[in-house]
């Protein structure tokens, strides 16, 4: 069973509660129709389990498949040096078949972000090392698609349908 490499840690993007006895770990591609698919998914299980659960993202972009997915990656980090993150990423998967730079600086500025900030921001080599270091430690993980889930440090590989991720993440408990 492969094992979530490193483990979750404060570089990351954490929603929920940081003392949650489930961690659901998401590698993602802000342009992959199976991540947009799971977006509205995960939602539900953040809020059937609530407090139970803390999810965090990573960023997992096909390039070749999916030519846009990294700018939109580094967008999201440039939203993350504002403390908005979670607003760019969900306006991403909101938004996942519309992933120019202007559409991506549309949502920034929706998001309530610096746009001067933002624009300088998204330049930043830090930030491109972000995604590429998510993406490698993706692969020392054994993701090999996307979205790779992992409960509590270990790669879950049943359905990711509602019903089913809920009950297998109960299990944990």
């Amino acid at each position: 069973m492969n094992q979530l490499t490193p483990p979750v840690s404060k570089k990351d993007h954490i929603q929920g509660n940081s003392h949650a006895p489930l961690t659901l770990v998401e590698y993602g591609d802000y342009e992959c129709p199976h991540c947009g698919y799971a977006y509205p998914v995960i939602k539900q299980v953040q809020k059937k389990l609530g407090d139970r659960l803390r999810f965090v993202f990573r960023n997992f972009p096909l390039s070749e498949a999916h030519p846009d997915a990294f700018k939109a990656a580094v967008a999201a980090e440039a939203a993350s040096l504002q403390n908005r993150f979670w607003e760019m990423h969900d306006a991403i998967f909101e938004n996942q078949a519309a992933l120019s730079w202007d559409d991506l600086f549309t949502y920034a500025q929706s998001a309530g972000l610096d746009m001067h900030r933002f624009e300088q921001d998204v330049q930043k080599e830090s930030l491109t090392e972000k995604v590429e270091s998510d993406f490698e430690s993706g692969i020392r993980s054994g993701v090999n698609v996307t979205p790779s889930f992992y409960i509590n440090g270990e790669k879950y590989e049943g359905s990711w349908e509602a019903i089913d991720l809920i009950e297998n993440l109960k299990a944990y408990l």
